[in-house]
């Protein structure tokens, strides 16, 4: 396999998308040491926007680990949080987070200038992601000693039923009064619709962005996107992710009317199933483009499209869009969503990615990834890795699995 440098095509809207999420990141410390707004922590797939109409300014401690992630700041933490009795082999998103507290640093202080993480009036957790959620917020109610409610989801959804989405709809409602008590605002109808409204319109933009890759060449890649997906976790019911998006937009379909790859020479058109690894993006990036391989599409990038807020009735658009997440759905429905998008974006190669600490975001364990490459007749390979926990991450293992696959694609009959 090819290791000529590849240079990563910077694209121009980031410098907007930094300022959307400062100004987003200041509002929260200011928020939380001048007392000026009340704070509600969210699990990233979560009700933000019943949050948002009552006026929280609300942030989300999976984009935290996320950025820890990113900024290699994990391994430094976790120890902390392994100390306090956290299983290393939890969430590393979790033993990242709650690490970071411990130790009293985070990464919002070199990217924000924010001293520490914003401090909580409520917790709300939805565990349609995983069960961790749930333990990760019940940390912070015993240091905070705030209000924590949430929402239990169904798991291996094949059908989402109608007396799922009524059972959901009841749990949204019942966390209105705490909302009300913690706010000091009564909740209002038309402001929730208001919120959702904009979360949509949101989704639709986002859609737009990931589906522009399937364009050949495509204007962007996954490790582009987990950059860019930012408003659409943190921000989606404001509009200044709509105004983001709509920039982002137009600079991608530019891109596209002059024919212009993120990846220069694309030949390959890979798929990556499972999470980032967030202290390896721009390695990861590298290696493939230098050898004319784009990863264009993703399961990942996509848990943040949500038609279903289209729905007149919010609680009923919420509780079907948090349920109808392919992290929550059953095998068979799993398999019938990869082979649209291997179809949808010409796919010829899959990589699945087994994190460690994250068993609900790794779909290579019950052997989904055989039969779909028996089935598509297109080759895949399984690295074993990490979200945030690079010690669970072999350099050496993943560039030698990235160099079989394409060497596989490369004996391929044109």
């Amino acid at each position: 396999m090819s290791q000529e440098k590849s240079a990563i095509k910077k694209i121009r809207a980031t410098g907007a998308m930094r300022e959307v999420m400062g100004e987003y990141f200041q509002e929260l410390d200011q928020a939380s040491r001048a007392d000026s707004a009340k704070v509600a922590w969210c699990t990233s797939v979560g009700p933000a926007e019943l949050l948002r109409s009552f006026g929280f300014r609300v942030y989300f401690p999976e984009n935290h680990g996320a950025l820890l992630g990113s900024s290699r700041m994990a391994a430094d933490v976790i120890p902390a949080a392994t100390a306090a009795g956290y299983s290393p082999e939890i969430c590393s998103y979790l033993t990242s987070d709650i690490g970071a507290y411990l130790k009293k640093t985070t990464p919002l202080t070199k990217a924000f200038g924010m001293e520490s993480i914003p401090k909580p009036d409520v917790l709300v957790y939805n565990t349609n992601q995983c069960r961790d959620v749930q333990d990760w917020f019940g940390f912070y109610q015993r240091e905070f000693g705030v209000p924590l409610i949430g929402i239990e989801t169904p798991r291996s959804v094949s059908d989402v039923t109608r007396e799922m989405v009524e059972g959901l709809i009841a749990q949204e409602m019942a966390l209105i009064p705490t909302l009300e008590e913690v706010s000091g605002v009564s909740f209002d109808l038309d402001r929730l619709k208001e919120v959702t409204a904009s979360s949509y319109r949101c989704t639709l933009l986002w859609k737009k962005v990931l589906r522009i890759a399937e364009a050949q060449p495509s204007p962007i890649t996954f490790f582009d996107g987990t950059i860019h997906m930012g408003p659409a976790v943190v921000l989606r019911g404001d509009e200044r992710a709509e105004h983001y998006y709509e920039v982002l937009l137009s600079e991608l379909s530019e891109r596209v009317d002059k024919g212009v790859g993120a990846v220069d020479g694309e030949t390959y058109r890979l798929y990556w199933e499972g999470m980032p690894v967030w202290g390896k993006l721009r390695s990861n990036a590298e290696q493939f483009a230098a050898n004319r391989a784009c990863v264009v599409a993703s399961t990942y990038c996509n848990s943040w499209i949500f038609e279903d807020l289209a729905c007149d009735d919010p609680f009923e658009g919420m509780a079907r869009a948090y349920t109808e997440l392919f992290i929550v759905r059953s095998e068979d429905y799993k398999e019938r969503y990869m082979e649209s998008m291997v179809s949808d974006y010409d796919i010829n190669g899959i990589i699945y990615h087994d994190a460690k600490t994250c068993p609900n975001n790794s779909n290579c364990r019950y052997g989904m990834h055989r039969r779909l490459s028996e089935r598509l007749g297109i080759p895949h390979v399984v690295i074993d890795g990490d979200l945030n926990d690079l010690r669970l991450y072999s350099e050496e293992q993943a560039r030698t699995q990235f160099d079989a696959l394409v060497e596989q694609l490369q004996e391929q009959p044109a």
